[in-house]
């Protein structure tokens, strides 16, 4: 995979991608028009880029018991919340509201990135990820997908990979 081409200053720079660099991970930025009122922004990236549903994760942040999660699922997937409570060792997973989603994460919702979070929450990654040589999450913004190898989403994010999805 090249490297990035982006820099600080440009205009792919965000927090998500600033860790990345940090942590020396070899990433590729995929900016796209983001249509305002889409209802799936993992669908409407997924068409955009032209991206198999399945490659591309979305970043979902849920209550589990009294702390927050991040799940990152296929955006051809549904988060089985049951699977994710048990991932982390709790009993019960609930959606987070999405202010709570954005003040917990500080991103806006449909650019929350599992990087360069205001903190470090517990991330699980569907086992499903691990079948492609990269996958794309969002890189911290509406319109700009990174695309990296499962390897480096799993490191950087010291996420548990379970089953956590239904298709």
């Amino acid at each position: 995979m090249a490297k990035p081409t982006t820099s600080s200053t440009d205009n792919g720079s965000t927090p998500a991608t600033v860790a990345l660099h940090r942590h020396g991970v070899d990433f590729v930025l995929h900016p796209y028009h983001h249509e305002g009122g889409t209802v799936s922004f993992g669908d409407e990236a997924a068409a955009a880029l032209g991206v198999a549903p399945q490659r591309l994760l979305k970043t979902l942040v849920a209550a589990v018991e009294s702390r927050w999660a991040v799940a990152l699922v296929p955006v051809a997937g549904q988060l089985d919340l049951k699977a994710l409570a048990s991932a982390v060792g709790a009993k019960r997973a609930e959606l987070a509201d999405p202010a709570d989603a954005e003040r917990v994460t500080g991103y806006v919702r449909g650019g929350i990135s599992p990087f360069g979070q205001r903190r470090q929450l517990r991330t699980v990654v569907d086992a499903s990820a691990l079948e492609h040589s990269t996958v794309y999450v969002s890189a911290g913004r509406r319109g700009l997908q990174v695309e990296l190898t499962p390897a480096d989403l799993v490191r950087v994010t010291q996420a548990a990979v379970v089953a956590i999805s239904r298709r």
